[in-house]
């Protein structure tokens, strides 16, 4: 097989060890191998670039294994081609196992351009996604306080959630730090109701009388207080993100807009367009349903607005974890399970699709009522998580709006088919349909 890159290496990582075997050209086709182990510290590490350099590497190959990749490559990424490979698309013959071989073999591959790199967005788009993962981390901690709140309040009698939808909102809050403080009247707590909620006093008395005891005030007191520190770290990272947004955007080339290049590489996406400034873009992703601020931030993060980072929208699409997996055998197709994809974006996609479900008079709406009344619930998010990803894809590849379907989007594709079932459902119940169009509106 032809040798592609004649000096390369690959690396084996771990958390405390770093194997490398490199090749370079020897008399004749003969090719010299060396192998070398080095620590993970910077120090360590930057031996290892000098080892690399030493033997005029150009391509450099290694697994993404975990987060300790992330320090080599911090080092790597500027001084050579850097392939970052999913582990199990490089799989070794079984009972070859070792550091030494995993190295050897990473090397061989990569030197037959046997390798396809994962993809790994520039050092700005990284820092973005340390900031949007670390808000998402607190507002799920968040989550989970709110839900000891409400197991206290259980233990305590207090069924404030019975009456009030939200027990942290401005009348909730008033009560809790009402019964931190000692009071343990049920009208007085009710009395500090707001808005809507004085329509439910008699409901909210009886919902507070309960038996609270010392320990849960103490308790109740340390959980609300976690959540107010909880509710400042999430405000200082979503402004940390606004600011990171703004210098990213600050530095994206501007469209020309008139471009006539063919190189969809050279300008960032098809028909001539670069990519999109993140600050222009995420207002664009807010016109789909379902899509919030929070989520166009964390796609800006994940996957930035540089679409041609995918060929189709379907590579794009597996990538996020929203493709089903291909598993066939003997003409029969199995498992049709998800593969493992980005799990930030997707889980972001499905929050955004559980959103759109509940609008009215969408295409993402009817989309999904259609499939969970056949293929349940859960599939049907998944569904209608893989068409945001299609629209957004080609909104941003293509620089265009949002264009809305309309609910009946499905019903207008068949409505024949539709008039024809709706009929017989009114025949079988003893009625006589008469079915006219209606006059058109003037």
């Amino acid at each position: 097989m032809e040798v592609l890159y004649e000096r390369c290496a690959g690396l084996d990582v771990h958390k405390k060890i770093v194997v490398a075997a490199r090749t370079q050209p020897g008399a004749g086709k003969e090719r010299v191998r060396s192998v070398a182990q080095f620590g993970t510290t910077t120090p360590d590490l930057l031996q290892l670039v000098d080892w690399l350099h030493a033997g005029g590497v150009t391509h450099v190959a290694m697994e993404s294994t975990g987060e300790f990749w992330k320090p080599l490559y911090n080092l790597l990424e500027s001084e050579f081609t850097v392939l970052l490979v999913n582990p199990q698309h490089v799989k070794n013959v079984p009972g070859r196992k070792t550091d030494l071989k995993d190295a050897e073999w990473l090397n061989e591959l990569l030197a037959h351009g046997l390798l396809r790199a994962s993809f790994i967005p520039p050092v700005a788009q990284r820092d973005l996604r340390d900031l949007t993962r670390h808000r998402t981390t607190l507002v799920e901690e968040r989550v989970r306080v709110v839900n000891r709140v409400q197991k206290l309040l259980e233990g305590a009698n207090i069924k404030l959630a019975s009456v009030a939808s939200d027990v942290l909102g401005v009348s909730g809050r008033a009560m809790l730090n009402a019964l931190v403080a000692g009071q343990v009247d049920p009208a007085i707590l009710a009395n500090l109701a707001r808005g809507k909620l004085r329509d439910k006093l008699t409901e909210l008395e009886r919902a507070l009388t309960g038996v609270v005891r010392p320990h849960h005030r103490f308790l109740l007191a340390q959980q609300l207080a976690h959540i107010d520190f909880l509710d400042e770290q999430i405000a200082a990272v979503s402004q940390a993100i606004d600011q990171h947004i703004a210098v990213m955007s600050s530095d994206t080339p501007k469209s020309s807009g008139d471009s006539t290049t063919s190189d969809p590489a050279a300008t960032g996406t098809r028909k001539g367009l670069a990519p999109m400034a993140p600050a222009v873009a995420i207002p664009i992703l807010d016109m789909v349903p379902g899509i919030d601020l929070r989520v166009a931030e964390v796609w800006m993060a994940e996957l930035g607005t540089d679409m041609s980072r995918f060929p189709t929208d379907d590579d794009g699409a597996a990538w996020a974890g929203l493709a089903p997996g291909n598993y066939e055998s003997a003409g029969r197709r199995h498992s049709g399970r998800l593969r493992q994809g980005n799990r930030a974006l997707r889980n972001a996609l499905i929050q955004a699709a559980w959103a759109a479900a509940h609008t009215k008079g969408t295409y993402l709406a009817a989309q999904y009522h259609r499939l969970a009344a056949r293929r349940g619930r859960k599939r049907a998010l998944v569904a209608v998580a893989h068409s945001i990803f299609v629209i957004v894809y080609h909104m941003l590849r293509d620089h265009t709006p949002y264009v809305e379907l309309g609910g009946n989007y499905f019903d207008e594709r068949q409505k024949d088919k539709v008039i024809n079932r709706l009929r017989k459902r009114i025949e079988k119940l003893g009625y006589i349909a008469h079915i006219e169009l209606a006059p058109a509106a003037t």
